[in-house]
């Protein structure tokens, strides 16, 4: 750990660091899936299934928003969002039917530090718990630290939202602490539970995502053989 002259410890220099670029994504393609930005126009027909009221009403519990009452409603949800930079709404395309079955979105983006977060994630019944899910974090992150080169990409969720604290440890962010009396939503309190990963992590990681998403990983019914952490 570096000393300064005054005998107190600092952080380590970093040389010729320049402010990072926003995203700017036209399609980002997997094997499974391809990440594409938000269209009112190619995908509202996909998702109005799971943002409109015959969505599972327990998806919105975490969110900020609830289930929309119409297909006019989720329109205009759609055609705010989607030329928004911050959040910057990304729709998850399901390469076999060609349809959108999630989003997600890259937000609190700050360039300055080269800091960004994952959030907004909205999964259709049949992306969750699937391959599908897991190919889509991983080229997110892959962009951010490998094309946006970022230097921290944030996770975070209410502290009581246990499926959403497993996603980030299962993809390999690290838990570091709990923000107490964060934020008030639908009338009640949230404590929000913080998770990041560093560039060094990712280079842990993304041998791992390789690894897990290779068609010989699973079986003819899609069922993985060895989990990402094994």
């Amino acid at each position: 750990m570096p000393i300064n002259i005054f005998n107190q410890a600092i952080g380590e220099a970093i040389e010729n660091f320049t402010a990072g670029e926003k995203p700017n994504i036209n399609n980002l393609e997997g094997r499974y899936c391809r990440l594409e930005r938000l269209c009112t126009e190619r995908h509202l027909d996909d998702i109005y299934p799971f943002y409109g009221p015959e969505s599972l009403p327990s998806q919105w519990t975490y969110l900020p928003m609830n289930a929309l009452p119409d297909k006019e409603s989720v329109r205009q949800f759609l055609q705010q969002n989607q030329q928004s930079e911050d959040p910057y709404y990304l729709a998850i395309i399901d390469k076999e039917t060609q349809k959108a079955v999630g989003t997600f979105s890259l937000m609190r983006i700050d360039t300055q530090n080269r800091v960004i977060e994952v959030g907004w994630v909205i999964y259709s019944p049949q992306l969750k718990h699937s391959r599908i899910a897991t190919e889509a974090q991983f080229l997110l992150m892959k962009y951010v630290f490998e094309t946006l080169q970022y230097r921290r990409y944030e996770w975070k969720c209410d502290s009581l939202n246990q499926p959403s604290r497993n996603a980030a440890t299962r993809l390999g962010f690290k838990f570091e602490g709990i923000f107490r009396h964060a934020v008030v939503y639908k009338g009640r309190n949230r404590d929000t539970a913080w998770f990041s990963m560093l560039p060094q992590e990712w280079l842990q990681m993304k041998p791992k995502f390789e690894r897990w998403l290779a068609k010989e990983n699973f079986d003819d019914n899609g069922k993985q053989k060895t989990s990402l952490n094994d």
